[in-house]
């Protein structure tokens, strides 16, 4: 359902869940910025269900990505590969809007700029913002999106302390389970999570916005996803894919989960590419069906911090699971919308 940006203003007003989306999470639970030397920001647009997310990073930090669903939006995450000159990045930034929420990350490097961060050239610093984008259009009116003030927004708003979830950020206007539709889907969020064992720390925080269903890891249970034709279910897509061939309703490009992970660890560039490449196995432990073309999966890996005593293996392995984990809070706090219950608020067969 489309909503005017007045239906959406009117909404938000009567409605809690809307007029209050963000929370922190519980205490203890942790989060990215449990990784010293990192900062989160959001900037939640109050018009429609959209907005961006930064993290922040104190000094350069060492960079990998990877690129796993076909339809990515995307800015810098080339000179991330290997190959190329540039070993530090600046900032990492998550928006909605679809490719017109790339100009939020203009916003990021104006703000890095004014403090003289970047890449050292000739001509003065460069800050490196890598970015990549999800796709919310289809909620309220469509011009709204992520700009450039949205991005520096964030950065004023970034701090090391506790992370909003849900309805925050780039998690603002995301939904899931839209296989069979956007009619019969349901709301994704932005989570975070954070892993320690003695003393690393690896993190995870996720905007969900994918196709497929939301299960959780532990159980196997269907958290959120595609409905039933009644809307008081679940379809599960999984035995649905398994059963006959299905007429799938998404568009490519409108499928997204992003993702950054961080560690104290220290590895070079070659070895964050190979934990953010690792940390897709906690994509697809917690979303089926994931990876697929109408997605524009991505993870960013960053490494701040010192510590050497663990293994690239073992940081990639926890990376996976915080993904995972990141996953499933984004669901377990994301709050209704007009036509998307929530995971909160949903009730199957009541």
């Amino acid at each position: 359902m489309k909503l005017t940006r007045r239906e959406f203003s009117k909404l938000a007003a009567a409605s809690p869940l809307l007029s209050q989306p963000s929370s922190g999470p519980p205490e203890g639970a942790g989060g990215l910025t449990d990784v010293p030397g990192i900062r989160v920001g959001h900037f939640t647009e109050s018009r429609r269900p959209t907005g961006c997310t930064v993290v922040l990073t104190d000094q350069p930090a060492i960079a990998g990505v990877d690129v796993r669903g076909s339809a990515p939006g995307t800015r810098e995450t080339d000179l991330l590969n290997p190959i190329h000159t540039v070993d530090r990045i600046d900032a990492v930034l998550l928006s909605g809007g679809s490719a017109f929420g790339l100009d939020a990350a203009g916003g990021v490097v104006r703000f890095l700029e004014e403090r003289a961060r970047g890449w050292e050239t000739s001509a003065g610093r460069v800050p490196i913002v890598p970015a990549a984008i999800l796709f919310d259009l289809s909620l309220g009116d469509a011009s709204i999106r992520p700009d450039a003030a949205a991005g520096y927004e964030a950065c004023l708003r970034a701090s090391a302390g506790p992370v909003g979830e849900g309805n925050v950020g780039a998690g603002a206007g995301a939904s899931v389970g839209k296989l069979l539709g956007m009619d019969r889907a349901m709301k994704g969020g932005l989570g975070t999570v954070a892993l320690k064992v003695d003393s690393l720390v690896v993190a995870a925080l996720a905007a969900v916005n994918c196709l497929g269903d939301v299960r959780d890891p532990e159980t196997g249970g269907i958290l959120a996803g595609a409905r039933n034709e009644a809307g008081d279910g679940f379809a599960d897509l999984r035995r649905l894919l398994r059963s006959r061939n299905l007429t799938m309703a998404a568009r490519s490009g409108e499928n997204t989960t992003l993702a950054v992970v961080a560690t104290n660890a220290v590895f070079p560039k070659a070895g964050m590419t190979k934990i953010a490449q690792m940390a897709h196995d906690g994509f697809a432990r917690a979303i089926n069906p994931v990876h697929l073309p109408a997605d524009g999966d991505t993870v960013f890996a960053l490494s701040l911090g010192e510590e050497t005593a663990f293994s690239l293996s073992q940081v990639g392995a926890l990376a996976a699971e915080a993904a995972a984990a990141a996953i499933v809070r984004a669901i377990r706090s994301a709050a209704s919308l007009p036509e998307l219950p929530a995971h909160r608020d949903f009730r199957p067969g009541v």
